[in-house]
């Protein structure tokens, strides 16, 4: 059940991080947080935007088949793993400017999303890592 509610709050969390909060001017500004002249950025944001977007729309599907862990399908399961350990690489393989960026233009709503759906996602992550160590098998649990 826990899985599905953390799908249910990523999924609904990563759409405006992906649709709304990042957009052309937010990333034109972090490039220049980076260091690239307004021209660079202005040039290089639409397309950085395009595959941003692209894969935010993956972790969309993906987090959104975690719904289907109630099944207790094993694919299920190494799925959710896999959508969750690698959104929680966010919070390491972002850039800081990033997180400047969104700061700068929504305030602290700006990263609320990635904190809530990246750093949830660690810790969904860690302890479906931790189930499968402890009982040899995914969805398992210990029988009274």
């Amino acid at each position: 059940m826990l899985v599905v509610a953390c799908s249910v709050v990523f999924t609904i969390g990563t759409a405006p991080q992906n649709f709304v909060i990042v957009n052309a001017e937010m990333l034109e500004h972090t490039m220049r947080l980076a260091g690239q002249t307004p021209e660079q950025a202005a040039a290089n944001a639409p397309g950085f935007l395009m595959g941003f977007r692209i894969i935010g729309c993956v972790y969309v599907v993906g987090n959104a088949l975690g719904l289907l862990a109630l099944t207790g399908r094993k694919w299920v399961f190494w799925v959710a793993l896999a959508v969750n350990l690698t959104q929680a690489a966010g919070v390491f393989a972002i850039p800081p400017e990033v997180f400047r960026a969104s700061v700068d233009f929504y305030g602290f709503a700006g990263v609320l999303p990635s904190i809530i759906t990246d750093g949830g996602a660690l810790l969904l992550a860690l302890l479906l890592i931790a189930f499968l160590i402890r009982f040899r098998a995914p969805w398992t649990r210990r029988v009274s």
